[in-house]
C-alpha cells in the first residue's frame, strides 16, 4: 500500500498545485491549461485517442517483433564467430547513436510517402534493435565456465552446446532486452510519426501535431497523457512477463 499511496499522493499534490497556480495567475488556456481542462479534453476525445493510441501501439509492437527477430539472429551469428562480431558490432553501435530524427526523412522517401506506417515501423525497429542485440549477445557469451568445461568433457557438438547451454543461459538477458526495447519502440514510433509529418498513420503523434497547429493545448496534453498511460501499461505488462518467464526458467 505504501508503494501505491506515495506516488499517488505526490501526483495529486502536483496536480492540485498546478490547478491552483493556473487559476490564480489567470494563465491563458492555450499557454497552459488546467488539469481539469485536460481531463475534460481527455474524456471528450476518448474515442479518437483510443483509436490513435491503438495504431501507435500496433506499429510499435510490429517494430518490436522485427527488432527482436533480427537482433536475435544477428546476436546468434556474432556468438558463433569472432570475425562476424568484429565486423558487426561497430555498425550496431553507430546505428544506435544515430538520432532517428536524422534518418527519418530518408525512410519516408524509401518507403513511399503514401505508406508512412512502413517508415514508422522500420524506424521504431532501429531504435528497439540495440537493447535486444546487446542483451542476446551478452547472454549467449555468459554461460557458466564450469558448464563449459563439462560440455567439453562429454564432447558436446556445437549445436548441442548452443541449444543446451548458451541459449538457456541467455534467456534472462533476452527478456530484459525486450523489456527495454518495448519502451524504445513506442518512443521510436512517436518520433518517426512526428518527423514524417503525415496524417496517413493517424497515431498519437499526429494528434499532438494536429492539436498544436490549432493551439488546442488541452488536447495536446490529453494525447500526451494517453501516450504516457499506454507506455506505462506496456512496461507493466513486460515486467509481469519478465517475472513469469524467469520464475518458469528458474523452476526448470
Amino acid at each position: 500500500m505504501t508503494r501505491l499511496i506515495a506516488p499517488a499522493a505526490l501526483i495529486a499534490a502536483i496536480l492540485l498545485a498546478w490547478e491552483v497556480a493556473v487559476r490564480l495567475t489567470h494563465v491563458p488556456a492555450y499557454l497552459l491549461p488546467a488539469p481539469t481542462a485536460i481531463a475534460t479534453a481527455f474524456v471528450d476525445n476518448a474515442d479518437i485517442l483510443a483509436s490513435s493510441g491503438w495504431r501507435t501501439l500496433a506499429m510499435a509492437l510490429q517494430a518490436l517483433v522485427v527488432a527482436t527477430v533480427f537482433a536475435g539472429l544477428l546476436a546468434l551469428a556474432v556468438s558463433l564467430s569472432q570475425t562476424v562480431d568484429r565486423a558487426v558490432r561497430p555498425i550496431a553501435v553507430a546505428l544506435q547513436v544515430t538520432p532517428v530524427v536524422a534518418i527519418a526523412p530518408l525512410f519516408v522517401i524509401w518507403m513511399g510517402v503514401d505508406h508512412p506506417d512502413r517508415a514508422i515501423i522500420a524506424l521504431a525497429a532501429i531504435v528497439a534493435f540495440f537493447p535486444v542485440f546487446s542483451g542476446a549477445s551478452r547472454g549467449l557469451s555468459s554461460a557458466d565456465p564450469d558448464l563449459e568445461r563439462l560440455f567439453d568433457l562429454y564432447g558436446a557438438s556445437k549445436l548441442q552446446r548452443l541449444f543446451r547451454l548458451h541459449l538457456p543461459s541467455a534467456v534472462p538477458f533476452i527478456v530484459e532486452g525486450c523489456k527495454v526495447a518495448s519502451g524504445l519502440a513506442i518512443i521510436g514510433a512517436v518520433v518517426a510519426e512526428w518527423v514524417a509529418g503525415s496524417g496517413g498513420a493517424q497515431g498519437l503523434a499526429w494528434r499532438i501535431l494536429e492539436a498544436g497547429n490549432r493551439l488546442e493545448t488541452a488536447k495536446m496534453f490529453a494525447a500526451i497523457l494517453a501516450l504516457a498511460l499506454m507506455a506505462a501499461a506496456v512496461h507493466i505488462l513486460f515486467q509481469w512477463l519478465e517475472r513469469r518467464a524467469l520464475v518458469w526458467w528458474r523452476g526448470r
